[in-house]
């Protein structure tokens, strides 16, 4: 069992800590959300007329955000927090800054890799930063306030988006962008302290990062729990993907998009908020076990109700709004899981699981999103089939028992 993680001397609280951190993974948020009313307007004028070809504005970022992350956490376990961090966000200024002045649609999306590749080092290092500083649920409950001012940013992106498109081109999204990441990076170097324990500072050279992978990757909780969010990540993904079109094609109301992703986003930002406050009375079991269940259940009901009843808009926003409320409780649950045995190479640890999780998520939301016909029953359908998935990963994990903290663990927790 790993040691306990010695206390890092530090003069910025923990709350602003909490606030630095969120906006560094918004990088990544609005990355993502704030591109969605661009899309139609980046196939107009780059010659991308198929709208599942659009998809890829989304998806190439998300490959990019994955196969990198094996690159930022041995660095980081190496170097240091803080200069990998900006490295890392300031490559994402300039990758941001190359879509801007893209010229090509294959350029865009080329840039766009880049731009998520860089981008990883906020996931990365989020995560390992936050593991650095704290233990268990009150590690979770850090990931989870942190989660919720992440989880504020994709109520307001499509907005800023649509916003912004109201007096420029969809290229000043991509210099907003950068300018934000300029933004944080600044903050950062100001306000975070390096949380890397000198203990903890590993040599970069093949051999260790390949020891310290592989321990991340035997570990059941470790690739347990990746796993399990590999597949509730993809529902995110293939959402992400796919909304524009759903909303534009199957219930006519592209102009729709910024309130409805509110109303399905804004429910996520109150559970992180709420995990915060029950996860360390109830345990992360308890708390990311109910997520996963309601997860699987909500999405398999949505199926079911459209195959009965058909879609609306409002069924389809209030049973999603239920299936990502879930995925709130359980993502930063089963992520602190996941690192629960990681302390010691928790860059490389946060790497391995990254990678991992975000370039399985990614494919599978890119199959998701590809799948969409004109209507919206291949997402409801793989979704239901992604959240069953991921609750039989989570029993195999645990044995076959929800709800229940092995005794080692107790024992640890109450000494």
């Amino acid at each position: 069992m790993d040691a306990p993680t010695p206390p890092v001397r530090r003069e910025t609280s923990t709350r602003e800590i909490v606030a630095l951190l969120a906006a560094f993974m918004a990088i990544n948020a609005f990355a993502l959300d704030a591109m969605l009313p661009a899309l139609p307007a980046i196939g107009d004028d780059l010659g991308a007329l198929v709208d599942n070809q659009r998809q890829w504005v989304i998806v190439a970022y998300t490959f990019g955000f994955g196969f990198s992350q094996m690159l930022w956490g041995p660095l980081a376990d190496r170097f240091g927090r803080k200069p990998v961090m900006a490295w890392g966000v300031a490559l994402y200024f300039l990758f941001a800054m190359a879509c801007a002045l893209a010229r090509d649609f294959d350029v865009l999306v080329a840039s766009r890799f880049m731009m998520g590749a860089a981008g990883a080092v906020s996931r990365v290092l989020v995560i390992a930063i936050v593991r650095d500083l704290f233990e268990k649920e009150e590690m979770a409950r850090v990931m989870s306030l942190t989660f919720m001012v992440f989880m504020v940013v994709p109520v307001i992106a499509p907005t800023v988006g649509i916003a912004i498109l109201q007096v420029g081109s969809w290229r000043w999204i991509f210099a907003f962008l950068g300018l934000w990441g300029l933004f944080v990076l600044l903050w950062g170097q100001v306000r975070l302290p390096e949380t890397l324990h000198p203990e903890w500072r590993r040599a970069l050279d093949a051999g260790a990062i390949w020891r310290a992978s592989k321990r991340a990757m035997k570990d059941r909780l470790s690739m347990g729990y990746t796993l399990a969010l590999t597949f509730v990540f993809s529902v995110l993904i293939g959402y992400l993907a796919s909304i524009q079109q759903i909303l534009g094609q199957v219930f006519e109301r592209p102009e729709a998009l910024g309130w409805v992703f509110a109303a399905i986003a804004a429910p996520m930002g109150v559970a992180s908020w709420g995990n915060s406050r029950i996860v360390t009375r109830f345990g992360l079991r308890r708390v990311g076990h109910t997520g996963i269940l309601v997860f699987a259940v909500s999405s398999v009901a949505h199926l079911g109700w459209h195959v009965a009843f058909g879609s609306t808009l409002t069924s389809f926003i209030a049973f999603m709004a239920v299936t990502l409320t879930a995925f709130a409780f359980s993502a930063a649950n089963f992520g602190t899981l996941a690192m629960t045995n990681m302390a010691p190479i928790a860059g490389t640890a946060s790497s391995v699981q990254g990678t991992i999780g975000t370039i399985g998520g990614a494919s599978i939301g890119a199959l998701i999103g590809q799948a969409y016909d004109g209507s919206v029953l291949p997402f409801i359908a793989a979704s239901a089939a992604c959240g069953m998935v991921a609750l039989a990963i989570v029993l195999v994990t645990e044995r076959g028992r929800l709800f229940h903290t092995p005794p080692e663990e107790q024992d640890e927790a109450s000494a």
